[in-house]
Formats: structure tokens, sequence, C-alpha cells
């Protein structure tokens, strides 16, 4: 049980690597700490301040600064006295009230953070409350096997320093066991038994630089054999939480076989204290500042990204749910046209790959160049290729990515700008189709004032105006009802709303720019110059259809939801169509096709071939056109091809 001399351990450790002033607060946190929880004892006895300075203790050893250690004195005062954050503001500043009762480093955050000690520990802790039984059977186990495998390990031990020593490479050896949960781990997974597990014995080499890491590894080759296939090197290419080390499993004596690491003292400590072994913190730091290696930048970038997602997140479940993707991934490594070297996990694409070089990029990307050959954004990338993302200056995330990206950077700020953008096109259409609305009670939008606003909001039971648009824009309210509760509500009030002379039947004008909250369906592929019908549904806000379309029909038995629409005169979008072609069945014929349309400058978005019988097939592509003139232009095209017997549009 931690006692007061636990508080001696814990300024002992501060005054290693702070300087007086910043030990002075932690003392003064921990005396209005002691204060604070005066009365308050541990289940298992003792004063509670004790279980916060040991808390404390550990992060001193990690050697982190001086807020997050006064943070740990204080973790639990917010919530168990009656002290509040703005006293701890008032006392300890923000940073440290910010901190205080953030419960986020669970095992795999831990272990993504490269902190070895707590990751064990919290992983034993974890399997020991979550199968009780199998954590005592195999701690048994364990126990009974250790005297065999203590003498073993010991020899092996013995053998590689006598080996290192003819080499005249300073080392120091240490054989180790496996802690339970990781056996436990590799015995579900392997499908393997417990006499298999305990034939793997683990040694970790320290040496002095990493020239001599190399050095030992060729040295521990040549004493026994390695095994095909299983060496890493981490010195080369790092993790992405900045950890170093070479890894080789090799046949040792008795048929066992050996895990070695290889790693340097700064190594080893960034492997015990992840993250935090890198940083040297301004403020009190008695060796003072240091400049960042491209190691420790790389392992601060993934703690960056973990403040970007969580910024980005709607809530503390979304945030949870992006990084989960990111705590364990199979690693692949990219390079970027400059040379960088880009970590990601298993299966990302370029835009994973785009999003993690920055924000800005991902939100930009049109196209992307693997090894200099154009590929689909979807592809998933390979370890050793270079990556080449190919901009747009009016560029911005397609929903789409949201079926393949991998990583949770790109998916939180795919998601992120997505909202942000429906909810500004979402208040836009809305006054547009509530302005149109309002002409059928002879009432002009831009006739509100500030105040008949705030006073339609209020009564609607909204925060505000533009929440009341945005709920039009996105189909929730109906533009005509809410504007006949604007006219019933104004009705006989001295501040009449004035008519404008506009016809309450023109209809609303479709620019193809409005962005997520208009969609086109998909069923028919509206372009301009079609007759076009607007249907407003719910969360999709408005979808426009051709009137010609079948699914039109279904949707006149809701004339309520109908809206007149039409194309704006200038147009610069472009849309979707889709073309049927009958063609002759020959070697290329779909090859034919498509270079015909690329020639037109014209983009394929999908396409589909079946046979017809033994001398045709029928090909749809889906192709994104300016207007029906554009259309018109490419089917004439493709008409004129020898292979071509119809086309249609469908």
């Amino acid at each position: 049980m931690p006692t007061p001399s636990s508080l001696d351990g814990l300024i002992r450790k501060a005054s290693l690597y702070l300087n007086d002033e910043c030990v002075n607060r932690i003392k003064a946190a921990f005396e209005f700490g002691a204060q604070a929880h005066q009365g308050q004892t541990r289940k298992a006895g003792g004063d509670y301040i004790w279980h916060p300075v040991a808390v404390a203790e550990i992060l001193a050893e990690m050697q982190l600064d001086q807020e997050s250690i006064i943070a740990a004195i204080l973790h639990d005062v917010v919530e168990d006295t009656p002290y509040t954050k703005e006293d701890i503001i008032e006392r300890f500043g923000e940073n440290v009230a910010e901190i205080v009762e953030t419960l986020d480093i669970y095992a795999p955050i831990a272990a993504r953070l490269g902190i070895n000690a707590i990751r064990i520990e919290l992983e034993d802790l974890g399997f020991k409350a979550m199968h009780p039984l199998r954590f005592a059977v195999l701690e048994s186990a364990v126990k009974k096997a250790r005297g065999n495998r203590k003498e073993v390990i010991e020899q092996i031990t013995e053998t590689l320093e006598n080996r290192l020593k003819q080499e005249k490479i300073p080392a120091h050896v240490i054989g180790r066991e496996k802690h339970l949960y990781s056996l436990y781990k590799k015995m579900k997974n392997k499908r393997q038994s417990f006499s298999d597990i305990l034939d793997i014995f683990a040694f970790r080499i320290i040496v002095n630089t990493a020239d001599e890491c190399y050095r030992t590894l060729g040295a521990v080759h040549s004493l026994y054999k390695p095994l095909p296939y299983r060496f890493k090197d981490y010195i080369a290419i790092p993790k992405s939480n900045g950890y170093q080390s070479l890894h080789t499993v090799l046949f040792g004596p008795y048929g066992v076989h050996l895990e070695v690491q290889i790693r340097t003292e700064t190594m080893q400590e960034v492997s015990e204290h992840g993250i935090a072994a890198h940083w040297q913190y301004k403020d009190g730091h008695k060796n003072g500042e240091h400049a960042l290696s491209a190691v420790e930048v790389r392992a601060q970038e993934w703690v960056k990204n973990l403040l970007e997602i969580q910024q980005s997140a709607g809530n503390s479940l979304d945030f949870l749910e992006n990084v989960k993707i990111d705590l364990f991934p199979d690693v692949i490594y990219v390079f970027t046209p400059k040379g960088d070297i880009i970590t990601l996990p298993k299966g990302a694409t370029p835009v994973d790959f785009a999003y993690a070089v920055h924000t800005n990029i991902g939100h930009a990307t049109v196209a992307c160049r693997i090894d200099k050959q154009l590929v689909p954004l979807r592809t998933p990338l390979e370890s050793g290729k270079t990556i080449h993302i190919i901009k747009g200056k009016e560029a911005q995330p397609n929903p789409a990515w949201l079926n393949f990206v991998t990583t949770a950077k790109a998916r939180s700020q795919i998601r992120h700008f997505l909202k942000n953008q429906t909810a500004g096109a979402a208040n836009s259409l809305g006054k547009k189709l509530l302005t149109k609305a309002l002409r059928t009670y002879n009432m002009a939008y831009d006739g509100l004032t500030e105040l008949i606003r705030l006073e339609i909001a209020d009564a609607l039971k909204l925060q505000n105006w533009d929440d009341l648009l945005a709920e039009i824009g996105l189909g929730n309210r109906m533009a005509g009802l809410v504007a006949k509760q604007i006219h019933d509500l104004l009705l006989g009030a001295d501040d009449a709303v004035p008519s404008k002379p506009v016809s309450a039947d023109a209809p609303l004008a479709i620019s193809g720019t409005e962005g997520m909250v208009i969609h086109f369906a998909n069923c028919c592929h509206p372009i301009p110059g079609d007759s076009i019908v607007g249907f407003i549904s719910t969360e999709k806000g408005l979808v426009i259809h051709r009137n010609e379309c079948h699914n039109v029909k279904k949707i006149k038995n809701q004339p309520e939801k109908m809206l007149d629409v039409n194309w704006e005169k200038e147009q610069h979008a472009t849309y979707l169509a889709e073309i049927q072609l009958e063609v002759k069945n020959q070697r290329g014929a779909l090859a034919t096709i498509a270079n015909e349309i690329a020639k037109n400058k014209t983009d394929i978005e999908r396409v589909r071939s079946e046979d017809k019988d033994k001398t045709y097939s029928v090909m749809n592509f889906v192709i994104a056109v300016h207007d029906r003139t554009h259309l018109a232009q490419i089917m004439r095209v493709l008409k004129r091809v020898p292979i071509v017997e119809k086309i249609q549009r469908v």
C-alpha cells in the first residue's frame, strides 16, 4: 500500500529532470489534494491521497511534464470532493484542469503510444478480470515450468554474451518471459498448445549505437541460424509511434526458437516509456531543449492526428469509433514523391495516404498515380510504392470515400467536412424553398426582420433562424407548412411583411452546385435540358427526377412534397447520365467504346457489360456530361463506331 514514502519517491524522481519551481508546484498540488481528500479512504485501507500519488509517481518515472504529474495527483478531486474545475483552474491553470477526469489510456492506446510497461500491466489486469479461471490456470502452468526454463535462459544468455565479447561489442543481454496475456493471445490466435508456446524464448540485447545493433545481428546469426522471413528492421523504418529495434527469430539449442530484439539504450527507453520518452519540455527541464529527430517528429505525428480526430469528432463515442481501427494495424510503408516515408495500416488507399500527408491535401484529392501509373482512388496500397496525389482547385471530399478509407484520420476528416458542408447547403436550400413558399401568402422573405425571425424560431421551438432553414433544406420540415405557420403567427401584427411582385408559381432554379442536400435520382439521371420535378425527402433534402421517370408516378401521390423546379441558364457542373449500347461481340469491344468516350473528355463513372446472345453484347455506361447537348454529341460519336449496332439513353 502506498505510504508517505511514496511522496518522497515522487519528489525524488521528479527532481531528476524538473527544476525547483516545478517540483514546488507538485508539492503544492499534493497539499491541495490531501486537503481535498481528507477523511476519504481506499477500500483496502489507508488515506485516499496515496492512490493519486502512486499514479503520479509512475508518470514521473516516464519523465512527463509537471502539468501531467499535477493532474495525476488531482485526478479524483473534481469527482470526489467539493472542489470544482474552476478551483483547479484558479490554483494550477487551465491545462491541468482539462487533463483531470480523463480516462483515455486503455491497453491498446498504451500499445500504440509505445508505453510498454503500462500496456503489459493493463493487459494482465484486464485478462485476470475478464477470464479469472484461464488466468489462474496459465499462471500456475508458467510457475511449474519456470524451473527448467530459467536454466535454459541463463545458458543461452551466457552464450550470447560470450559471442558478443568475441566481437568486442559492449552489450547487455536480458532473457525474459512473455507476460501472461501475451502467452494467452498467442495460444488463442495461433491455436497452439501451452507447450508449443513455452518452446519460444525471448531475449533483448542492449548496445550503445545503431551500428552496433547491425553488428550484433550478424553475430547472433552466425551463432544460431535465423528463421526465413522472420526478420524486421524497425531501425531503418521505425514504427509510427517512434519504436525502433531489430527483430529476428533464431533456431536455438534444444530445438527451441529464440525471439531476439536488438536495440540501443535510447531505443529501449522509447520502448518502455513510449512517445513520452521523446518529449523534453521547455518548462523546467534540467537538460534544456533539444532538436527533435525525424523519428521523434514521426512519433509525435500520431498524437497530433489523435487530437485532430478528437476535435472533429461529434462526441466521445465517435472519437473511440474512429481511433479503434488505428490501434493495431498491420502496417505498410509507402513513399511521397520527395522520398518521405508514410506509415499506413494494411489496406489503406490513396485517399488515406493523402489525409496522412495533410488534411487539405486529402480534401483536394481528385486522382492518384502509383509509381507513375494512374489508379482508382480505392486501390489498396502496397509497401515500397511511391504515391503521387493529384489535386484539384475546386475539389472536395466525396461521400463515397467513406466506403473504402481505412484510417481514422481520413474517416473523421471526411465526415467533419461533409457535416459542415451539408449544414451550409441545407441552410441555402431551405432559404430558397421558404422564399418560394412565402410568395403563396403574398409575403417576401427579405421582409422578415431580425426580430420577426427570432420570434418565429422561438415559437417553433428552435434555437435560431438558421436551424429552421436547415430543417427545411434537409426535408425535416415542409416549406409550405412553415410559410403558413409564419403567416398565421404574423396575422394581424403591426409589422406586416410586404410582398414582392413575383409569381408564386415560379419554379425553383437548380444550378447543380447546391451541395449535399440536392440529390439527382439514380433511377433516371436528370441532366440540364431535361424536364424535371423535385421531391422533398426527409434527411436527403431535395431529390430531382426527370418528368418521365417511372418513379414520379409514385411521388405524385404525395403532392405536398412535390416541387416545381427548372435548370438555371448558366451551368458549370457535370451530371451523370446512363447510356446503353448493343455492340458486336469481338475481342476488345469494351476497350474500344471506353476509348471513344475518353476522347470526348468524358469520365466513365460505372460500366456494366453482359452478353445478349452469341452475336451481340449489351453495355451500360454511366458517364459525366454537362447537359443534353453534350450527351447527344457523345452518342453521335459512338453511333459511328462500326461495332455499335444500337445506342440509347436509359
